[in-house]
């Protein structure tokens, strides 16, 4: 390790802000178990109670009827296809009502743009959902559903998000974000809004009191540099908001889309990223690692990379799990992935305030139905009707 690397991770690991270019360097050239270190480091300065955190939470996946035709997405489905449905209130609610029963305290409403959903929709559906069950968080949408409401209802982003959020929204998720750089983002995803529209979406959002996430889908053929400037670009927006709760990566699955399984990130590299994004975000709280998309040994080595948070046990998802994340686990499992990291595990809510700290192994709450539940259903790779 040369000096320089060696000087510049003291100082990130000393809360020192690092520019994007000593981010890429410390990304291509320092040592795994360095960079490591030195993303700890900051994690036990943040959260020295040693607490990794988990949530109970169903993503439910409203259509999968979609006109932005991603060539990652293997869930969409054209407008008229056979395959294409929406579910209906009564059928929403229902999961809403299971995902209660089993403890869940958030839920995900994402799904694909359907030229047939408007912001009544929206409104009705979120509205339906407060008054029924007023305990559940809503964390759910993300900037790109609130492009698409806009052009379906000829609103301007504000006037989106407020009525969302009077219907009972509570916060954005990240969803959508992908990667923010033009080049890549333009192979990817041709027909949805540019980064620098998402990120105009959240800055609103957070200016109106909606908090959100941040993402990152990596492994898609994109550069390293174009990887520190999606973080840049997030960074530059939480100087002025401090509205992103959190930044969430996760990597590409290749199966049943368009890209046709051309690239992947390797584990090394989520760890590398996992742990230079701690590193880079001095202004974003938390950093939550992948067991969903990398697996579950991957997911728990996040713990020791800079990650605090492991996610969700999700009761529910069928957009990655469509291309090819068939990683499951159940709360009890995950209760002992962080435990078996050296870290207390704990229970969090959408703001990551601690429900319950499982610190005495004897006495843990076990509900053995908490467990992933993910389609089974193989899907067909459909070809593209949209324009790419």
């Amino acid at each position: 390790m040369t000096r320089a690397i060696a000087d510049l991770l003291d100082h990130a690991a000393d809360g020192g802000r690092i520019a994007p270019d000593e981010a890429l360097l410390l990304y291509t050239d320092a040592p795994l178990h360095a960079l490591g270190q030195a993303a700890d480091a900051v994690r036990r300065r943040r959260y020295p109670d040693n607490i990794a955190t988990y949530i109970i939470d169903r993503n439910i996946n409203y259509t999968n009827v979609c006109v932005t035709a991603c060539k990652f997405c293997a869930f969409y489905r054209a407008p008229g296809h056979a395959e294409g449905w929406t579910h209906d209130l009564e059928e929403i609610l229902r999961r809403c009502a299971e995902a209660v029963d089993l403890g869940a305290t958030q839920i995900m409403l994402q799904g694909g743009h359907s030229p047939e959903l408007g912001m009544e929709w929206y409104e009705r559906t979120f509205s339906a959902i407060k008054s029924t069950h007023p305990q559940l968080t809503l964390h759910s949408l993300g900037a790109s559903e609130v492009v698409h409401i806009s052009k379906t209802s000829q609103l301007a982003y504000a006037e989106v998000i407020t009525r969302l959020k009077a219907a009972g929204l509570d916060s954005f998720a990240g969803a959508g974000a992908e990667i923010l750089v033009k080049r890549p983002r333009t192979v990817i995803a041709p027909l949805k809004e540019s980064g620098e529209t998402w990120l105009e979406v959240m800055e609103t959002a957070h200016g109106l009191g909606l908090e959100s996430t941040a993402t990152f889908m990596m492994g898609t053929g994109e550069t390293n540099a174009e990887r520190i400037e999606h973080l840049q670009m997030i960074r530059d927006v939480q100087d002025r908001t401090g509205g992103f709760r959190s930044f969430i990566p996760w990597t590409y699955q290749p199966e049943n889309n368009h890209l046709k399984g051309r690239t992947q990130a390797t584990s090394l590299e989520y760890l590398r990223m996992i742990a230079v994004s701690r590193l880079f975000f001095d202004n974003v709280n938390h950093l939550q690692g992948s067991w969903l998309t990398t697996g579950k040994d991957i997911g728990q080595l996040t713990l020791h990379y800079g990650a605090d948070d492991l996610g969700s046990v999700m009761l529910e998802e069928n957009v990655v799990s469509s291309a090819g994340a068939k990683h499951r686990s159940n709360r009890t499992e995950l209760i002992d992935m962080i435990r078996a990291a050296g870290r207390i595990p704990a229970q969090r809510d959408t703001l990551y305030r601690h429900i319950s700290v499982h610190d005495d192994p004897a006495n843990d709450p076990v509900d053995d139905r908490v467990h992933s539940h993910f389609a089974s259903t193989a899907l067909k790779l459909l070809p593209v009707t949209a324009p790419v």
